[in-house]
């Protein structure tokens, strides 16, 4: 099976805070590194074999040599695939130390709530 040269960026289409993070990688992407897909599109997900419940929980960067990140831990890999100087802060700013382990939860933080945030649904538990 041949490898596509994008890497591919896996999220929730119905999410309208997640719609609005991909239409900025999107505008960024001007050399189009990355493919971005709805995990609604089950036919071009299946290739990738990641279980839909965790796609519905947070995106998935699948680089062309078939590593997976996910939530906060891809944001720094779709910045370092992202051309432009003014991502560099963004970059380093994941470098320091005790940065991710925060992201991560942040991240889960705000993706447990994301309905409630951005549709106007309750959030789970409440």
């Amino acid at each position: 099976m041949a490898i596509d040269p994008a890497a591919t960026l896996i999220y929730d289409g119905e999410c309208g805070l997640c719609r609005r993070c991909v239409e900025l990688v999107r505008r960024w992407d001007r050399e189009h590194r990355i493919a971005l897909v709805p995990f609604q599109d089950q036919a071009a997900v299946a290739r990738f074999g990641i279980p839909l419940p965790a796609l519905a929980a947070a995106m998935h960067l699948v680089l062309p040599d078939r590593r997976v990140f996910a939530g906060a831990d891809a944001v720094p890999e779709i910045l370092r695939l992202l051309p432009g100087g003014g991502r560099r802060f963004a970059r380093w700013l994941f470098a320091i130390p005790g940065v991710r382990p925060v992201a991560r939860r942040v991240y889960a933080w705000v993706a447990r709530r994301r309905r409630c945030a951005v549709r106007g649904y309750a959030a789970p538990g409440n």
